[in-house]
């Protein structure tokens, strides 16, 4: 987003952040999502990334909070959608999936299920908080966030990783994880994500459409 030009103060980034701090990261502090060839260095994509959301403030409550432009929490100063009748919103989620819910890292066990994920989409419409969403969703079963759910009338345009009934699958797994000449031990990215993440690298996302 930073690369297209995209301002800081319109991203809003929520991360765990477990994988780039993990003991068992051969690169402390970094994150590669694609293996390098040998003599290239890999890419992390952790740097420049302005973490607004990190650890246990990872919540449902908080991605739902942040979705409605909700301050009117007071214990809750952090940053929120602040976007019009004219806005385009793009909300991507990566994380584990079941069926009607997302996994959240933190939050005593509250998941973001559909039904409330689904409210606050409704919220956003009502309120004109966009002209134009769109909804990129990573995890498991996540087809199961909006099929009979979404409306087909208010302008979000929702695209899954699956269908409600499938896992989604990793990608550049071993031996196809290794980064600057070491293996990472883990699979590197997922097939979605990977696939929609390489094309806006490669392509234009000023032209290019949906």
């Amino acid at each position: 987003m930073k690369n297209n030009g995209i301002p800081e103060d319109q991203i809003i980034h929520m991360s765990f952040n477990d994988v780039a701090k993990s003991s068992e990261n051969p690169f402390p502090g970094q994150l590669f999502n694609k293996p390098s060839a040998a003599g290239v260095k890999g890419v992390d994509v952790n740097d420049g990334c302005k973490i607004d959301y990190e650890g246990k403030e990872v919540t449902a409550e908080n991605i739902l909070k942040v979705l409605k432009g909700d301050t009117t929490d007071g214990k809750f100063g952090g940053k929120v959608l602040k976007s019009n009748e004219n806005s385009k919103v793009f909300f991507y989620f990566a994380d584990h999936g079941a069926p009607g819910l997302l996994g959240v890292p933190t939050g005593n066990g509250k998941y973001l299920y559909a039904d409330e994920f689904h409210k606050a989409i409704q919220y956003m419409n009502k309120n004109d908080m966009y002209k134009e969403m769109t909804l990129y969703i990573e995890a498991c079963e996540s087809g199961s966030m909006f099929q009979k759910i979404l409306e087909d009338d208010i302008n979000v345009y929702a695209i899954t990783a699956t269908d409600a009934k499938s896992s989604s699958w990793g990608t550049y797994c071993s031996p196809d994880d290794k980064v600057n000449g070491k293996s990472i031990g883990s699979c590197l990215g997922d097939l979605f994500s990977v696939n929609w993440m390489e094309d806006t690298d490669a392509a234009d996302i000023k032209t290019e459409t949906l």
